[in-house]
């Protein structure tokens, strides 16, 4: 017999364990390890006894992104309703959201990544400047940059892990208390220009979060203002990263020429200042652009000078907003040209081979390469390969994956397995889409 729990432990993980027979943790660990190893093929990935234990405590946290995945996989269940509350998700910080589902008390710095409404109407020092507010003015020194900074990077991180359908309205927030900053803060020249920097920054930061949430007419009233900002200070760096962003997202909208002339206006920005790391991201997105134009030697011409300069390596100067462009990054966009040029048995292969490739810090890249892979697959006529890619992917927004542009795509890959409607793997994955993604 399972031993007695005290009250508040995780009970909805504990309950799936039950139904499925499993009387101790020892067993449900090794269950979900035989599943983990199966998903990732991966002969020692594992869950220990220690690690249940800790997820049915009254404080479970969040497991790592492979963790969810192969526990959403082995109850059929979403993370949700096994008692996890992803760390971006503080509608009742610090308050039992249901019986035995506990999330842990935020701090300042999370607050300002996370930053939902209910969170930062809490805390006066980050509530939006309409209504109400103190006009005593505020002063800004070193301390109150770093913050910021690290909330940025935070908000990023939590971006390429979770997707930003979470993150765009709370990062408005903080740019809202940024901009209160500037009108009535107290601060010598060089705080008031990082102000400004960072100001800017993440203004294109929330036009990101913005499109992966698939609201793209706010992205791109967010990157005109970032851009705006940029050129009025001369913000070169900012003014590359806003420039790539929309060539990315002028791709997607059926923008292909906007696209190689957003690319290629950022290249007249790239001085000093820009590493190779940059320089390779422009060229991939000036693939992009040529590949949706049909235009194979222009996208084997860009695809070679993306590769030349990756593979001069990183340096410590590599701004953030860059550093996302790891070998699988670029493996999957490489793969997801070949696709748009219809070499789809090729596509197929760089796509799978960057979704083994990718860390679990990018895990929204990762699900972006699966759902491409699985149309990819799809269009090759490889049916078994489009329904595992999709489904991996499905786990992954049932692990917390939040990204709108992902779910769009996966929602495509379902009007096209239709056609195999006689399938019933075909019919439940189509289902499951439905399900995690409409």
């Amino acid at each position: 017999m399972s031993r007695p729990k005290p009250e508040g432990y995780n009970e909805l993980l504990y309950a799936a364990r039950m139904r499925k027979g499993w009387t101790t943790q020892v067993k449900a660990a090794s269950e979900v390890t035989k599943v983990g190893r199966k998903i990732f093929r991966k002969p020692n990935w594992e869950v220990t006894a220690r690690s249940w234990k800790r997820w049915e405590s009254p404080n479970p946290g969040l497991p790592t992104t492979d963790a969810l995945e192969a526990l959403t996989a082995t109850f059929n269940a979403t993370y949700e309703e096994l008692g996890f509350v992803a760390p971006l998700d503080l509608r009742s910080a610090g308050v039992e959201l249901a019986r035995g589902v506990m999330i842990p008390p935020v701090n300042r710095r999370e607050v300002l990544a996370a930053g939902t409404a209910a969170a930062i109407g809490a805390l006066p020092w980050l509530s939006s400047p309409s209504g109400g507010r103190s006009l005593d003015p505020i002063r800004v020194g070193d301390e109150e940059i770093d913050d910021l900074r690290r909330s940025l990077s935070e908000l990023d991180a939590l971006d390429q892990r979770f997707g930003g359908d979470l993150l765009w309205r709370g990062a408005q927030h903080t740019l809202y208390y940024i901009t209160d900053l500037l009108e009535r803060g107290v601060f010598t020249e060089g705080v008031g220009d990082e102000l400004h920097a960072i100001s800017g920054s993440l203004t294109t930061s929330i036009g990101w979060f913005c499109y992966d949430a698939g609201r793209t007419g706010e992205a791109a009233a967010h990157w005109e203002r970032a851009l705006n900002t940029a050129l009025l200070s001369d913000d070169d760096p900012l003014i590359v990263r806003t420039l790539s962003v929309m060539a990315r997202q002028a791709v997607d909208l059926g923008h292909p020429r906007a696209a190689v002339r957003y690319a290629q206006r950022a290249g007249k920005y790239v001085g000093a200042w820009a590493p190779a790391r940059v320089q390779s991201l422009l060229a991939v997105r000036e693939a992009q652009g040529y590949a949706a134009m049909g235009d194979t030697t222009s996208v084997n011409d860009a695809l070679l000078r993306a590769w030349r300069a990756f593979e001069r390596g990183t340096t410590d100067y590599d701004p953030q907003w860059a550093q996302f462009l790891n070998e699988a990054e670029l493996v999957c966009l490489e793969g997801m040209c070949r696709n748009d040029l219809g070499d789809h048995e090729q596509a197929v292969n760089l796509l799978s081979r960057s979704a083994q490739l990718q860390d679990t810090a990018h895990d929204r890249n990762r699900g972006m390469c699966l759902v491409r892979l699985s149309g990819a697959a799809l269009h090759a006529g490889d049916l078994d390969q489009s329904i595992d890619a999709a489904e991996q992917s499905i786990r992954m927004i049932g692990s917390g994956m939040t990204s709108r542009r992902n779910k769009q795509v996966l929602l495509g890959i379902a009007s096209g397995l239709n056609r195999y409607d006689n399938d019933p793997r075909a019919r439940h994955t189509i289902e499951r889409i439905t399900q995690y993604a409409a």
